[in-house]
């Protein structure tokens, strides 16, 4: 089964928010299969932006973060499509629009789950799951692909 990261996810694995977030998101990354895990390019401009903005990383630092991730998992790149179907996804169901091309490239991309703290957990579109690793309980998927 395919997986998707979102920011937050990486963002807590960089130690930003605290001890238990990092460990519950190396954690949960340790457990993945690698190569069905993807990393949207939003995803990663997203992090660059949080690592120099909020974690005072400098620009050096925060872009050798991204690579990391990068050479970690495979990305998805946002395509003209990928933009377009993610402003209908926004306009449809109130999301932000970068939020709704995270959700749309992880779609095309062929995944089942998106994880992610931010966005609403268990909302379905396109064949992805939104779940919340941080959750008390786990999703039924989450929970079966960690296993």
């Amino acid at each position: 089964m395919k997986v998707a990261l979102d920011t937050n996810i990486l963002v807590y694995a960089e130690g930003l928010n605290g001890a238990e977030k990092r460990d519950i998101a190396l954690s949960t990354l340790r457990r993945l299969p690698q190569e069905e895990t993807i990393v949207p390019v939003q995803v990663l401009g997203e992090l660059f932006q949080v690592l120099v903005r909020k974690a005072g990383r400098t620009r050096s630092e925060a872009r050798d973060a991204l690579l990391s991730w990068r050479d970690a998992y495979p990305t998805v790149a946002t395509s003209p499509e990928i933009m377009l179907a993610a402003a209908d996804l926004a306009t449809d169901h109130r999301f932000g629009l970068w939020d709704a091309v995270i959700l749309t490239a992880t779609s095309q991309a062929g995944c089942r789950l998106l994880l992610s703290e931010d966005l609403q957990d268990g909302f379905t579109w396109g064949g992805v799951t939104v779940t919340n690793p941080f959750a008390a309980t786990s999703h039924p998927l989450l929970a079966a692909l960690l296993a």
